[in-house]
């Protein structure tokens, strides 16, 4: 992704890549009312206990969190709403194959805005991790940092 360094991120789930194992992963557009846009922007999202699932065809993210926008009075959106992504067909189908198939969970990992101002969203098939697999992975990290702290004093 070239655009990586001039896209500003709304949301980041930072939880997901400790709680599972990270497989494909596909860029959404996310449709949104007028008020979410303008709530997403002030940056007070979070997406870490949501999920997407695959209904009618159709791809939709759960448990989302965008907050009402203050300013806009009786015009505001429900918080928690569904909202649907948009996806090609084809991509939907490998998404439902994934979790039919083979058990797996469709996470959110970043909800951003791209260098055309579109509101995007990166979702993942993941696989949940074990504990073990967790404790592993925090091992690795500690003594990443203990690696980089030693190399660094000597």
């Amino acid at each position: 992704m070239s655009s990586a360094d001039n896209r500003k991120i709304a949301a980041d789930n930072r939880k997901a890549r400790f709680n599972y194992e990270i497989g494909e992963v596909f860029e959404a557009g996310i449709m949104l009312t007028g008020t979410e846009v303008k709530s997403l922007r002030n940056g007070k999202s979070t997406i870490a206990e949501s999920y997407a699932s695959v209904e009618n065809g159709e791809l939709w993210l759960i448990n989302s969190n965008i907050p009402e926008y203050l300013q806009a009075n009786r015009f505001n959106h429900a918080p928690k709403r569904p909202r649907k992504l948009l996806l090609h067909a084809r991509q939907i189908a490998k998404l439902k194959q994934g979790i039919e198939r083979e058990g797996m969970t469709i996470v959110p990992l970043k909800l951003y805005f791209n260098d055309k101002g579109r509101a995007k969203i990166e979702i993942a098939l993941a696989r949940g991790k074990k504990l073990h697999d967790k404790r592993e992975t925090e091992k690795r990290r500690d003594w990443g940092r203990e690696k980089a702290r030693l190399l660094k004093g000597g």
